[in-house]
C-alpha cells in the first residue's frame, strides 16, 4: 500500500536558518533545530519563533528522551554558502567544535553534553537519533566531507544515563535519518549520497540480530534518480517517510519497498514529524526556503517513545 499526496499543505513559519529535527508538542507548537543558527527553537501554531536553547555548533537531529529532556545530535558546525539564495552546508566550520550528543532542559534552556566520543574516538558529526522503549538511543554519524575526501560513517547505540555508547555498524556511506518500525524490531537508516534506505533486524535494545560483528544492513529501497536522502520518520503502518533533497519532498516507502513521492515545493526538504490529535498532521522542515510546513498525511504517524504527546505504552 502506498500513500496519496497530502490533501492540504501550508506554511507555518518562515525565516528559519536551515531547520531540521522537528518535534511536535502537546500545545500544537513544534520544536526545530536551526543548524545555521546553532539553536533549538520553538515554533508556535501562529508562526511565532522563539529560541529555547543555544546549542552551539550545528544541532541536527532532536528527540525527547526518557528524562523529559530533548536530546540533540550536534554535528559540530558547518561552513555555509549560498546557492540561488539558499543556504548550503559546505563542510565543517572553521570553528568546528567537535561532534557530540547533547540534552536540553526545555524549562531552563540548559544544554548538557552527554557523549563526545566512542571507544576513545571522537564523534565527528552526529546527525539523527531515535529512542527505543528501553530508553536507549540509536544515532547516526556520517562524518564530514572535505572536497574530495569524506569520512566513513557509523551507526551507534547509547544509554540515556551516560553509561554506555557503542558503534554497532561502521563503514557506512553517509548514514543520516534513523527510525524504528512499529514493533521495535526493525531499524531503518537512510544513506544520504546513495539515496538508499537500509534496515537491520533487532533482537533487543541496541542488539542487531546478525551473525556478523559489523552488519551493514539490508536494502529496502534504492532511488534510481538524481536524488539525495536526508532524515526520516516511520509511520503507524510501517512506511518509511524519508526527506529528499533535489526532488524536494518526502519519499514514502512501503514495507515491501514500493514508493511514491510527496512533493513539498522545496528542493531541500530535510525532515518530517507527526503530530495533532490523530497523528495525521505532518510537520516538514523545508531548509531551502527556511520554512516549517504542515500537511495532512495519508496515514497516522507512529507515536514516538518518550514524546509527551501523544502518550505511548513504554513497553510497546
Amino acid at each position: 500500500m502506498t500513500a496519496a499526496p497530502p490533501t492540504e499543505m501550508a506554511v507555518v513559519a518562515t525565516g528559519l536558518q536551515f531547520p531540521e529535527g522537528p518535534v511536535a508538542l502537546p500545545d500544537g507548537s513544534v520544536l526545530v533545530v536551526e543548524i545555521a543558527r546553532g539553536t533549538l527553537t520553538r515554533v508556535t501554531p501562529t508562526g511565532d519563533v522563539d529560541v529555547v536553547a543555544e546549542c552551539g555548533g550545528g544541532p541536527n537531529g532532536a528527540a525527547f528522551g526518557p528524562d523529559g529532556r530533548v536530546w540533540i545530535c550536534n554535528n559540530g558546525g558547518f561552513s555555509w554558502d549560498r546557492d540561488r539564495g539558499r543556504l548550503v552546508p559546505v563542510g565543517p566550520a572553521a570553528d568546528y567544535s567537535g561532534g557530540r550528543i547533547q540534552a536540553v532542559d526545555l524549562e531552563s534552556g540548559r544544554v548538557e553534553t552527554i557523549y563526545e566520543a566512542c571507544d576513545g574516538e571522537p564523534l565527528c558529526a552526529p546527525n539523527d537519533l531515535v529512542f527505543d522503549g528501553a530508553g536507549g538511543l540509536w544515532f547516526t554519524d556520517p562524518g564530514h566531507r572535505r572536497e574530495r575526501v569524506h569520512d566513513l560513517g557509523g551507526l551507534f547505540y547509547a544509554r540515556a544515563d551516560g553509561s554506555e555508547i557503542r558503534c554497532v555498524s561502521w563503514g557506512l556511506d553517509g548514514p543520516n535519518g534513523v527510525g524504528l518500525g512499529p514493533d521495535g524490531t526493525t531499524l531503518y537508516v537512510a544513506m544520504t549520497p546513495l539515496a538508499r534506505v537500509y534496515w537491520w533486524p533487532l533482537d533487543g535494545p541496541g542488539e542487531v540480530a546478525s551473525p556478523f560483528s559489523n552488519d551493514r544492513g539490508r536494502l529496502l529501497y534504492a532511488d534510481a534518480r538524481d536524488n539525495v536522502f536526508d532524515s526520516l520518520k516511520v509511520d503507524s503502518a510501517g512506511h518509511v517517510c524519508v526527506a529528499s533533497i533535489r526532488k524536494g519532498g518526502i519519499v514514502d516507502i512501503a514495507p515491501d519497498g514500493t514508493a511514491v513521492d510527496v512533493p513539498t515545493g522545496d528542493r531541500v526538504t530535510t525532515n518530517i514529524c507527526f503530530g495533532g490529535a490523530d497523528l495525521r498532521t505532518a510537520y516538514l522542515t523545508c531548509s531551502g526556503t527556511g520554512t516549517l510546513r504542515t500537511a495532512t498525511w495519508a496515514r497516522p504517524g507512529l507515536a514516538l517513545h518518550h514524546n509527551p504527546y501523544p502518550p505511548i505504552d513504554p513497553a510497546g
